[in-house]
């Protein structure tokens, strides 16, 4: 079977489609002997030897992995140039090469799949099928109804206009906030920016759900495969429903 190059380092698990695009760029990828540095480029599946840096990658099982990362741990699966704390310390039992969907700040807690699946992990991150991630913003300052109002709206920042899917008050904490916030877009930044710009700035951030999938009772630093019921809502999810549809499901 021939197929696009990008598309075949995704179903082993490499990277995405847009990651690999760049691995192949970059001339790390070989294809029966010969550096690969066409982006359209297609493999047979069957004839052709694709290695990655020397590594000759092929297709593998599928794994989804729900992890509850802490806070002060960089999402990446290399190891860091200044010491600090990775993702890959947590996940050293996975036999399988997973890699993180999208990302967490360093200081953010809270939930990060990841997996082997390119194909799903293109669906997650990609900004056309509007994925919802649901965080619990700890924020400075009493946040009242006039204020949610505004969020509502929505606000320029310096690189466009965003709003919220939704955000509402859970509690107050002395003279701070609970926020329960829902973005579906994934610009860097993107919670903190926006409750900073209505003078609300965060003092500590908690991812809880992306789309169907929710963190539950993952205990910190933990990780759990996901469920086949997971898996089957967000892989039949048309990944465009409302915060408020997810939660009452």
């Amino acid at each position: 079977m021939k197929i696009r190059l990008n598309r075949y380092l995704s179903m082993c698990g490499v990277a995405s489609r847009r990651k690999a695009d760049e691995l192949i760029k970059e001339g790390k990828v070989k294809v029966s002997g010969v550096v690969v540095k066409e982006v359209g480029r297609r493999v047979d599946t069957e004839k052709d030897r694709v290695e990655i840096e020397g590594r000759v990658i092929k297709p593998e099982g599928k794994r989804y992995i729900v992890l509850n990362k802490p806070p002060l741990y960089l999402t990446t699966l290399r190891q860091s140039k200044d010491n600090k704390k990775t993702i890959l310390e947590l996940i050293k039992d996975i036999p399988e090469r997973v890699y993180p969907v999208g990302r967490l700040d360093y200081d953010t807690r809270g939930l990060l799949i990841l997996t082997n699946d390119g194909e799903l992990a293109n669906k997650i991150i990609h900004p056309r099928y509007k994925l919802p991630k649901v965080y619990l913003a700890l924020v400075e300052g009493r946040v009242n109804e006039s204020a949610l109002d505004k969020m509502m709206m929505g606000i320029r920042l310096e690189d466009g206009f965003t709003k919220p899917d939704y955000v509402r008050v859970t509690q107050y904490k002395d003279k701070n906030t609970l926020l329960e916030i829902t973005f579906h877009e994934g610009r860097k930044h993107i919670v903190k920016r926006f409750l900073s710009s209505f003078d609300h700035p965060v003092l500590s951030l908690y991812r809880i759900q992306v789309g169907p999938i929710k963190l539950g009772r993952t205990p910190s630093g933990k990780w759990r495969d996901m469920s086949q019921d997971e898996l089957k809502a967000l892989k039949g999810s048309n990944l465009s429903k409302s915060h408020r549809k997810l939660s009452s499901n």
